[in-house]
């Protein structure tokens, strides 16, 4: 287990409120940082790590003894809302779904989020490919690699994973997707189930040091992880030659901040609007740690994943496209720190966002002209992201995948 620097130089008031707070260990250096930017923020931030999801944490510590399949059946039924089979769940799960259930935000607004679903699908391209070589590199640089890579989940379904990334965003940006019988409002939740099945399994092994790291897939990191996936999408996406009016922008988030709170994230660590999610994302890059070996093993695992997502598996042909086009992009949206940081391959391409929004121009163009799909790296996204792998309730039963029960 993670020991506490006793010999960290610290003010008065700080080492209070490290004592107060707990604060795990890795995050002390960023923090004393980020409280000299904003105190309040630094103090919320870090709270947050030692923080889980207290509702769907306690609702699956009630459902631990029974059978993977049941707890797949009646988590099922309260998706679909089908009271026959929900009759004979437990308790727990009736109320969360239909008996007691969290009450929806004062702030939503159903029709706030149309202008944002039409520049998600006008842009989507550009969207995925800045989600891919440029949000999940900003979220996975921080502590959260180490819930994803000791559970080994990564290395098994990395594909799979970049698909159920497209595939959630595709759904929370449909007409109707975030009301209560849409895909997109389901998979959020669903979400919100399988990291607190990951998170308390997590915690129950011997690898995860609590005093270093708080808690597994903290509240911290998931505030972090919305953050990046609203305020970062649309700067990331912007970069690659996407365009939003201030209107958009603001339904934009709107759409991720009401997704989030589906995924159970707390309010208090949830952004409400762009200016938000972006000093949400600035005090929480500051308190992170630098890129661990997990988040450079995560964000490489990541970027070498995407072209087999699209079913391209030859070697050469994947070697190219990574070398030549995904590293390039990302490395030119993530800035040359990070990059570095990750041990991402130096740019041999100068001015790589300039080329890849010249070859778009070029694949519009020439699908306009002879009347076809256009191709390419951009290609390759849109494609996965249709590509319907199929949704399960079930929840993984080991904390490491290999050992664990399909799920």
């Amino acid at each position: 287990m993670g020991k506490r620097n006793e010999f960290l130089p610290l003010d008065g008031a700080l080492s209070y409120a490290i004592r107060m707070m707990n604060i795990p260990t890795a995050y002390l250096p960023g923090y004393e940082k980020a409280r000299l930017v904003d105190s309040g923020a630094a103090d919320n931030y870090v709270a947050h790590t030692t923080m889980g999801d207290p509702v769907m944490d306690a609702l699956l510590d009630e459902l631990q003894e029974l059978s993977q399949g049941k707890i797949h059946r009646y988590i099922r039924a309260g998706m679909d809302e089908d009271r026959d089979i929900l009759r004979e769940a437990p308790q727990a799960v009736r109320e969360f779904f239909v008996d007691a259930p969290e009450p929806e935000p004062e702030w939503l607004d159903y029709s706030a989020f149309q202008p944002g679903i039409r520049a998600f699908q006008r842009n989507s391209v550009l969207v995925l490919s800045a989600f891919v070589t440029g949000v999940l590199i900003d979220g996975f640089s921080t502590l959260i690699s180490k819930s994803f890579v000791q559970t080994g989940r990564i290395f098994d379904n990395g594909v799979w994973r970049l698909k159920q990334n497209n595939r959630h965003q595709l759904e929370i940006f449909w007409p109707g997707g975030l009301e209560r019988q849409g895909e997109g409002w389901k998979l959020s939740v669903r979400i919100r189930f399988v990291h607190a099945q990951v998170r308390r399994l997590l915690a129950l092994t011997e690898e995860w040091e609590h005093d270093a790291w708080g808690v597994p897939i903290s509240a911290a990191h998931l505030g972090y992880a919305i953050s990046c996936f609203a305020a970062r999408t649309v700067k990331h996406s912007e970069a690659l030659g996407a365009h939003y009016s201030p209107e958009e922008r603001a339904s934009f988030h709107a759409v991720w901040r009401y997704s989030g709170y589906l995924m159970g994230i707390p309010e208090t660590i949830l952004f409400a609007d762009e200016s938000h999610a972006l000093r949400l994302y600035g005090i929480g890059s500051l308190c992170e740690p630098p890129p661990t070996a997990e988040a450079i093993i995560m964000t490489n695992a990541l970027i070498n994943c995407a072209p087999l997502v699209a079913g391209i598996v030859d070697s050469e042909e994947r070697r190219k496209l990574v070398k030549g086009v995904i590293y390039p992009v990302s490395r030119a949206l993530i800035g040359n720190d990070l990059a570095n940081q990750l041990n991402f391959p130096a740019n041999r391409l100068p001015f790589a966002l300039f080329w890849f929004r010249l070859d778009q121009r070029i694949q519009r163009l020439k699908a306009r002209l002879l009347n076809e799909a256009p191709q390419g790296f951009a290609t390759l996204l849109e494609a996965s992201a249709y590509d319907d792998a199929g949704v399960s309730y079930r929840l993984p039963d080991h904390a490491h995948a290999e050992r664990s029960g399909r799920w």
